[in-house]
C-alpha cells in the first residue's frame, strides 16, 4: 500500500489480524452502521454478533493491499484469508469516518 490508513481503520485491521473482537469494535462509533454484502448491522451489539458469528469461527483475516480516498469515503481493498470456502476472497471495504471513528462501513466481495 502506498497510502497510510487512517488510525481508526488501521486499528480495526490490526485487531482483525489478532481476531480480537473487542479491539475490532473499539474504532467504531456506538451508532455505526455496517452493510456486509447487503445485510445491515447497526450498533456495537449487532456488530459484535457479526464478528463473533462470521469472522472469529472461520478465522477471517482481511489484509488490505490498496487504499484510496473517494470523497467522504476511504476505500480499502484486499483479500481475506481463513477457514472458509474459496479462501482467499477479495473484499472492498468502504469506510466513512466521523470524529476519528468509523461511522459507516460497506463490505462487498
Amino acid at each position: 500500500m502506498t497510502q497510510a490508513l487512517p488510525k481508526p481503520i488501521a486499528d480495526f485491521i490490526e485487531a482483525n489480524a489478532q481476531l480480537d473482537v473487542n479491539g475490532m469494535l473499539r474504532p467504531f462509533a456506538a451508532d455505526t452502521i455496517v452493510h456486509d454484502n447487503g445485510v445491515r448491522h447497526e450498533g456495537h451489539v449487532e456488530l459484535r454478533c457479526l464478528f463473533e458469528e462470521a469472522v472469529i469461527p472461520v478465522k477471517a483475516i482481511f489484509t488490505p493491499d490498496t487504499v484510496r480516498d473517494e470523497g467522504d469515503h476511504v476505500v480499502v481493498e484486499g483479500p481475506a484469508h481463513g477457514d472458509f470456502p474459496r479462501s482467499p476472497i477479495r473484499f472492498t471495504y468502504r469506510f466513512t469516518l466521523e470524529n476519528n471513528l468509523i461511522k459507516d462501513l460497506e463490505i462487498t466481495a
